[in-house]
């Protein structure tokens, strides 16, 4: 599991909804503020609109978490944000796929 000093708090969360910048790819939301500081934190957003059962939205945010542990260190420092799942995603390979989108997205000059 991705450690808690990385995950983004709900403080910060209302945060980010009020005052961040959103990215989108065709399953995922990535709406994030840029901070001073090199500490990145992410978290996962499993909304009952992706998946009803609770058991489900939290394979989801897991296997987000497992996808977005080998691409952290991509993002920028001091980057806080928020990924939000749109629909259920089967497999972490998807959202691995989802979370590079996004970082293309993010860094244009620095290809994945």
């Amino acid at each position: 599991m991705f450690p808690k000093k990385n995950r983004v708090d709900r403080k910060i969360i209302d945060k980010i909804f009020k005052e961040g910048r959103f990215v989108n790819s065709s399953n995922l939301t990535f709406k994030f503020l840029v901070e001073n500081g090199s500490n990145r934190r992410i978290s996962f957003i499993a909304p009952k609109s992706a998946a009803k059962l609770a058991v489900k939205r939290n394979l989801l945010r897991r296997r987000g978490y497992s996808a977005l542990e080998r691409h952290i260190e991509q993002f920028p420092p001091g980057l806080i944000g928020v990924f939000i799942f749109k629909k259920a995603i089967n497999s972490v390979f998807e959202i691995e796929n989802e979370i590079k989108n996004i970082l293309n997205k993010l860094n244009p000059s620095k290809r994945i």
